[in-house]
């Protein structure tokens, strides 16, 4: 990166230190700073200083080589654009009418998910999404249920300008919002230098701040670790279940190098597909244009077209209800659970699959009734919550639930 003047990229000094005070104070007074490490929080207020290199230790069960690997080579992490990223990820301002937040559907309270079924955006508008965590979204081969989004900076551009979701206009107009902010100049600068505020800072920030979002550290990974008293006997029983007879872990696959629980890939196994007529539906997704990522973030989240999941980025019929496998870490924490918030608790989930999914034209070959009995059903279910973190028990019992802003008069 080629710097300008320090005058011209950071500024009068006095200005940037107190701005920047004020946003440190601000968010560890609020109880945001969710960073999984007290390290993270020692973020220079010299305004003349050149942004510092940040290097993240991982908890326990998640591959640093990977994490090292998945670094954009043109975001590199560093303090002062992760405390950005934090900032206008808390930051309700972001939205059109100033009521909701990216931590508004991904919050801390809630291993940064969602308690409710669906999103719910401005204006109290629903959506037909379920908000998956943020936690270890950076290991995603892509964005959202559907793929939509490539990368993380891709998919923090989108519910921003999502009328469902946080309702502004255009990215433009989102620029111009947070120009207009007093706070952000000295941040973006401290943070991005010259190139200043535009979306794609914006969401360079937000990923950053995302990329710290780390689940790991759970009595499964010191179980595999070698103690093998850090699960009980029954979640023993669950765990050969999920490799064998259960089925799970053909799609929800783990191994060291991605221990994640989720082979990345979209299948359709019935969720909400009963009295749906697909091929009306694509018919009518066709109809509507949508060739471009916002016309597709806007049929993902509308009831309806929501479920013809994959299909709407690949226009494939063999994508035509398939959704992506999620990932299954503190998933003990993350109810309800499916695309569209359909199953309230895991063992919900678990009948789901033991009865073979839902039938329908596009069903995966891999979807079979598996004759699990109700015992046996219990067992995975004590399984599954060997995966929550330490970490995140923790963060969830040490900060306060987001609320929503008032709808302006």
């Amino acid at each position: 990166m080629k710097f300008t003047s320090k005058k011209e990229r950071w500024g009068a000094k006095k200005n940037s230190r107190v701005q920047l005070a004020v946003v440190m104070l601000f968010a560890i007074g609020a109880g945001l700073m969710v960073f999984n490490f007290a390290s993270t929080r020692k973020i220079s207020a010299d305004a003349n200083a050149a942004p510092k290199a940040f290097v993240m230790t991982l908890p326990k069960g998640l591959p640093a080589d990977l994490y090292k690997e998945l670094i954009p080579k043109d975001n590199p992490m560093t303090a002062e654009k992760i405390a950005l990223g934090e900032k206008l990820f808390f930051d309700k301002r972001l939205s059109v009418d100033n009521t909701v937040s990216c931590s508004t559907c991904h919050d801390p309270a809630t291993a940064m998910a969602d308690s409710n079924m669906v999103g719910i955006g401005i204006e109290n508008k629903k959506g037909a999404r379920n908000s998956p965590s943020v936690f270890n979204a950076m290991f995603n081969e892509a964005q959202f249920w559907d793929g939509r989004a490539p990368s993380l900076e891709e998919q923090s551009k989108l519910p921003i300008i999502n009328s469902l979701e946080m309702g502004m206009k255009d990215h433009p107009q989102v620029v111009a919002k947070v120009k207009g902010l007093s706070e952000y100049a000295p941040l973006f600068a401290a943070a991005f230098g010259n190139e200043g505020i535009t979306i794609d800072t914006i969401a360079k920030a937000i990923a950053s701040f995302e990329r710290t979002q780390l689940s790991g550290n759970s009595p499964f990974d010191r179980f595999m670790a070698g103690d093998k008293k850090a699960i009980s006997e029954a979640a023993k029983r669950g765990w050969d279940l999920f490799n064998n007879q259960g089925r799970c872990i053909s799609c929800h696959a783990f191994n060291e190098s991605t221990p994640f629980f989720s082979d990345f890939k979209f299948h359709n196994i019935g969720v909400a597909a009963k009295d749906q007529n697909f091929a009306a539906l694509a018919r009518r997704a066709r109809s509507f244009g949508s060739d471009n990522l916002k016309a597709v973030d806007e049929l993902a989240l509308s009831p309806g077209f929501s479920e013809l999941g994959r299909y709407l980025v690949t226009k494939q019929p063999k994508d035509i209800g398939a959704f992506k496998t999620s990932m299954l870490r503190d998933v003990e924490l993350t109810a309800p659970y499916m695309h569209n918030g359909s199953e309230k608790t895991l063992l919900d989930v678990i009948k789901f699959y033991n009865k073979g999914g839902e039938l329908n034209p596009n069903l995966d070959g891999g979807m079979r009734p598996l004759k699990l009995t109700d015992p046996q059903m219990d067992d995975l279910v004590e399984f599954l919550k060997t995966l929550t973190s330490d970490d995140t028990r923790r963060r969830m019992k040490s900060v306060k639930p987001q609320t929503r802003a008032p709808f302006p008069k």
